[in-house]
């Protein structure tokens, strides 16, 4: 049990960002003096640190987060041999060879991702599917409307290494979604988290 409640305040603090202890101890239904105990533990591991912040009144209010060790605790679909094969491809073939290699990797998502979201009857139904495509690829993907579009946020990064070695793949995955979507469709990158966020945010709505 003690494992698996470390567990869900990682997946938590993943998914959902920064949190307070209670905060934690309501979302996961436990008992906040639980939630203190295991952010402890996973504080002396290294996985979590806290921030206190200042309010106008009362006590400073403590903020957990993960810390780069406690995201690493998530997959990132073999790290080290993308980043062999990317740096071998790159020695090889130059920066010709890896853009062909984004392409082509672009090309075959764009070919699945049409197919799943072209039998969606409107705007909110494709990303439907398109959220689902990529929790499927890892991407621990939500969608949240907002105004009158939708965000579509990824709190994890499924090729965070690759992405990190060339960023022409972000540059792809934002291609391909607006690709995907069609004209009739803005879709703006907020947040970018190889920019420093702490997740990748789409802004979705219809093109005015």
């Amino acid at each position: 049990m003690a494992d698996r409640t470390r567990t869900r305040l990682l997946n938590a603090l993943k998914s959902s960002g920064p949190q307070t202890a209670a905060d934690l101890a309501s979302g996961l239904k436990v008992t906040s003096v639980a939630v203190r105990q295991h952010l402890d533990g996973l504080l002396q591991d290294g996985l979590v640190d806290f921030d206190d912040q200042k309010g106008s009144v009362g006590r400073p209010k403590r903020v957990w987060d993960l810390t780069p060790d406690g995201h690493k605790q998530f997959p990132d679909n073999h790290s080290n041999l993308v980043l062999g094969l990317i740096s071998g491809l790159n020695e090889i073939f130059g920066e010709e060879g890896v853009d062909k290699l984004i392409a082509h990797r672009e090309a075959q998502s764009r070919k699945s991702y049409t197919e799943a979201v072209g039998k969606a009857p409107d705007l909110r139904g494709k990303l439907e599917v398109l959220a689902d495509l990529r929790n499927r690829e890892g991407y621990m993907a939500d969608l949240v409307p907002e105004g009158a579009g939708y965000l579509l946020i990824e709190n994890h990064c499924s090729i965070c290494a690759a992405a990190t070695a060339c960023q022409g793949f972000c540059r792809s995955e934002l291609n391909l979604f607006k690709d995907v979507l069609g004209p009739g469709v803005s879709v703006e990158r907020t947040e970018h988290q190889l920019s420093g966020g702490r997740r990748c945010v789409y802004r979705i709505e219809p093109a005015a």
